[in-house]
């Protein structure tokens, strides 16, 4: 049985939800790393951020834990980076229930490459841990306009 990855369907959903908040999105050539560039004009010029995303899925299979986010190697950094994370609720989800909107200076190193965990898993869901609501859905996205 082939294993399906809803990867794709996630820097979609995501490049969506940039382009509804007034950025324009440039998709690479080769993905060497970043899923998108996306820019928006400001009043002192351009605003350029590289993003990576890193959607993240809920099996049934999933428990309770404190700390649920990306864990792992990131092929590609940037000081302006933004690291999305899509939460769903199970791989056939419509939509996710949160996007995390994550900074460079979020992600941090660890013993599987990088770490960035702002969300929770309980009760069959995630959500944002205490102290990281300000990085999620349209507040989050918010921290990177200028």
């Amino acid at each position: 049985m082939r294993t399906v990855s809803r990867d794709y369907f996630a820097e979609m959903y995501v490049a969506g939800v940039l382009a509804d908040g007034g950025w324009d999105i440039y998709f690479p050539r080769r993905d060497r790393g970043f899923d998108m560039i996306v820019s928006r004009p400001t009043e002192d010029g351009t605003l350029v951020r590289p993003v990576q995303v890193k959607g993240k899925y809920a099996t049934i299979e999933k428990t309770a834990k404190g700390r649920y986010g990306y864990v792992g190697q990131l092929t590609a950094l940037h000081d302006d980076m933004i690291l999305s994370m899509p939460y769903f609720v199970s791989d056939k989800s419509a939509a996710p229930v949160h996007i995390a909107w994550m900074s460079r200076k979020e992600i941090k190193p660890s013993s599987r490459g990088f770490s960035c965990e702002p969300a929770r898993f309980r009760e069959g869901r995630p959500e944002p841990r205490p102290g990281f609501l300000h990085c999620f859905d349209e507040r989050g996205l918010s921290r990177f306009t200028g």
